[in-house]
């Protein structure tokens, strides 16, 4: 049985269409994961012809790279429609050299599926780099208006969308058979004069949520409680509010016979007890 849809394909694509002319003004964030997957580029030695970015707003990796010394190894990205299942990308096999995504695989129902399906398009020792946002991304937000709606209507509707909490980057890596898995989590403050300017920037970024179904108006004078409540538990000590981004950085290479593997269980030459300088003591 195929679960529920957490997310309106439809409502996604006309939010984001909607942030394209306001981007520029919102762009922090995108920028700065950006430039944290460009940096893993400069660490790896060896040309990435063939490149397909699957980000929302593709510009943002497009400028880290041209500005990088990765430039000239890494080839021109050919952006595509920013993927929300793996039906979604459609990649001949073993024809790519590198996947990217900034910021957009937050909004994938089935993750494992859509990695399993870049990791079968990459070429043998093709790279899958992708930033997306995590569980603690906006908590300050959820937290007022959910308050603030059980207090004057007695239900809350997801007014955030929900984002992948706790999970296990380098499993999730591992379950799509990538190889040499690395999970890297950047935890960002930004602060706000007020919920409204963070609001703000999330319609320019294109992040607003996108349930399925009927979605009903946030009230006005919920919004106001919010905005109290936020104040009341979020603010600094000169009243800006703060606002938490959770950015996990995934990277793992599709299997080759080149790479380098883990030793067998057993074939280890020397003692755990030797290598770390310590007496073993034996029990009685």
């Amino acid at each position: 049985m195929t679960p529920p849809r957490l997310f309106d394909p439809a409502r996604r694509a006309a939010r984001l269409e909607r942030s394209r002319p306001l981007f520029a003004g919102a762009d922090f964030l995108h920028r700065r994961a950006a430039l944290g997957l460009v940096e893993s580029l400069e660490a790896i030695l060896r040309d990435f012809p063939a490149v397909v970015d699957l980000s929302p707003h593709p510009r943002a990796f497009a400028e880290a790279l041209a500005a990088s010394d990765a430039a000239g190894r890494v080839g021109a990205p050919r952006a595509l429609a920013a993927p929300m299942g793996p039906e979604d990308l459609e990649l001949e096999p073993g024809s790519v050299d590198l996947i990217v995504s900034v910021l957009g695989l937050h909004w994938v129902e089935d993750l494992p599926g859509l990695m399993t399906r870049a990791r079968r398009a990459l070429k043998p020792d093709g790279l899958f780099l992708a930033a997306l946002f995590g569980g603690s991304t906006l908590t300050e937000l959820r937290q007022a208006l959910t308050a603030a709606e059980l207090e004057i209507t007695g239900g809350a509707a997801a007014r955030v969308s929900p984002f992948a909490d706790g999970f296990d980057g380098a499993a999730l890596l591992q379950r799509a058979g990538l190889a040499l898995p690395v999970c890297d989590v950047d935890r960002v403050t930004v602060r706000y004069g007020d919920p409204i300017a963070l609001m703000k920037d999330l319609r320019a970024m294109g992040e607003t949520a996108v349930p399925t179904g009927p979605v009903r108006p946030l009230r006005r004078d919920v919004l106001v409680r919010a905005a109290e409540i936020y104040a009341h538990r979020f603010a600094d000590a000169d009243g800006r509010l703060t606002a938490t981004f959770e950015i996990v950085t995934l990277s793992g290479w599709a299997p080759h016979e080149g790479q380098q593997k883990p030793l067998p269980r057993g074939s280890a030459k020397v003692r755990l007890a030797d290598a770390l300088g310590v007496v073993e003591h034996k029990g009685d």
